[in-house]
């Protein structure tokens, strides 16, 4: 969508939560985007490019991070644009060249992302022009350990990624590994009051303007996911069973458990915070509770997306 507020020849793309949004830049010799969303958006994703580009090549191709809802439909784009130049940040290029699931996390998570290849590397501290704009690239760890954001200091734009959404962050996916990762995200929060933007594009939800409520609310919510982990492995655990509902948009409840049983992240999960409680009985209490927030819909044993 267009917005007066962002940089000349800034297109974004609002998907939604299955896939990222996508940020589109035209400039006067070249063309980028960053991040390609969910591999099942992957065609429709190819048609909105297609469309702004109106028969200009894209060139480069860049991703935040490597989860499957920003990077699925790298392939997609590769195979339409033969000579696309694919950048990715480093800490993770040994497991895309290698190809490596349980490591890029897409088993783990039971997720799709079809194969693909990368040029170069995203190195934080250096700067990149995107559009006939130099944009800062910032390493960002927390939601992802090898995430970066994106920052265009004439305008004041910050391309944050899942680092900052108007309504909070992603999903802390080291803390769910047993790892530590929520001091990365306070660094991040700081590192994203000190660049001080005017317009954030986020991964998900609509370009907003930055206040500092908006840091201020996610600090708060970070605080109670510290003080309690198991809170914020129990929303995770929400957000895994949206994502699939997303996807499928709908599924029997036995189908949903299975798929659960089978995926890794689920079995961690539990397995650290709530072994009181049988699998079953916690899915039905995680899908019950996604009724009650109107994000889904039960009707016997079917499970809907909402």
């Amino acid at each position: 969508m267009p917005d007066a507020n962002l940089p000349a020849g800034l297109l974004v793309f609002e998907r939604g939560w299955l896939s990222s949004n996508n940020i589109l830049f035209r400039g006067a010799q070249s063309t980028a985007m960053i991040d390609s969303g969910y591999a099942t958006h992957a065609e429709q994703t190819v048609d909105l490019v297609v469309g702004a580009l109106q028969g200009r090549t894209l060139d480069v191709l860049l991703n935040t991070h490597l989860h499957s809802d920003h990077c699925g439909g790298n392939s997609a784009l590769q195979a339409i644009y033969p000579e696309l130049q694919t950048l990715i940040p480093p800490g993770q290029a040994h497991f895309v060249s290698t190809w490596d699931p349980v490591a890029l996390t897409y088993a783990p998570t039971g997720q799709l992302c079809p194969r693909f290849e990368f040029t170069d590397l995203l190195q934080p501290g250096s700067e990149i022009q995107l559009a006939d704009k130099a944009w800062q690239i910032h390493a960002a760890p927390g939601h992802d350990p090898h995430s970066v954001i994106f920052f265009e200091s004439q305008s004041r734009t910050l391309i944050s990624a899942d680092a900052l959404w108007e309504s909070g962050f992603g999903v802390v996916f080291p803390e769910l590994q047993g790892g530590s990762a929520f001091a990365e995200v306070a660094a991040t929060l700081d590192l994203i009051e000190s660049l001080d933007p005017r317009t954030v594009i986020p991964g998900h939800g609509p370009v907003f303007s930055y206040r500092p409520e908006v840091l201020a609310s996610a600090r708060q919510r970070l605080d109670v996911f510290v003080s309690n982990p198991s809170r914020h492995a129990h929303h995770a655990a929400k957000v895994l069973l949206k994502f699939k509902l997303l996807e499928q948009q709908q599924l029997p409840f036995v189908d949903l458990l299975e798929w659960a049983r089978h995926t890794n992240y689920f079995a961690r999960i539990r397995e650290m915070f709530f072994a009181s409680i049988s699998f079953e009985d916690w899915l039905d209490q995680l899908t019950a509770e996604l009724v009650r927030s109107v994000v889904a819909h039960r009707n016997g044993a079917l499970i809907f997306n909402a």
